[in-house]
């Protein structure tokens, strides 16, 4: 890896932009597969069914935007030759993680605009909703430190050569 930048500033910069990649990937998942397919929610359930349908596509906006966003930081890293990517990985992890959890706390819990399925007992959904959430976050959490590490020793062997 050869750049002007801090050792430690690249890291952040290959994960900041993959955890764009990963919201963006999450909210995806959750659009297509539970607002699409199986028809349990929309992003905005208390109001009527065009509402309900404007929030979706609100939804998928945003998720195209952080995608492109994303890739677009994650290219120009590998174009200049920066692009840390285990730490991208653990961004990856991380932004996919956040998501959901917001998603189960805030939107589900704290707002209410919807909730993971409706006329069903909601804890076992709430529980594997919030579950899968700190799993990603563990999982990009548990890389992040090696991202680093792996980082730091690059850059010390760039100074040497």
């Amino acid at each position: 890896m050869t750049t002007d930048a801090a050792p430690l500033t690249v890291p952040r910069r290959s994960a900041g932009a993959a955890a764009l990649v990963g919201a963006g990937v999450m909210a995806g998942i959750d659009e297509i597969v539970f607002h699409q397919v199986l028809a349990w929610h929309h992003f905005y359930d208390r109001g009527t069914p065009d509402v309900a349908l404007l929030s979706d596509g609100l939804l998928h906006a945003a998720e195209l935007v952080a995608l492109v966003a994303g890739f677009f930081l994650l290219l120009d890293q590998r174009r200049r030759g920066v692009l840390a990517v285990r730490a991208a990985w653990a961004g990856f992890l991380l932004g996919a993680g956040a998501f959901q959890l917001f998603d189960a706390l805030v939107d589900h819990k704290l707002l209410r605009v919807h909730q993971i399925r409706y006329g069903v007992d909601l804890l076992p959904y709430d529980v594997a909703w919030t579950a899968s959430a700190v799993v990603l976050l563990a999982a990009g959490a548990a890389l992040w430190p090696r991202a680093r590490r792996q980082a730091a020793r690059e850059a010390a062997q760039d100074a040497t050569t």
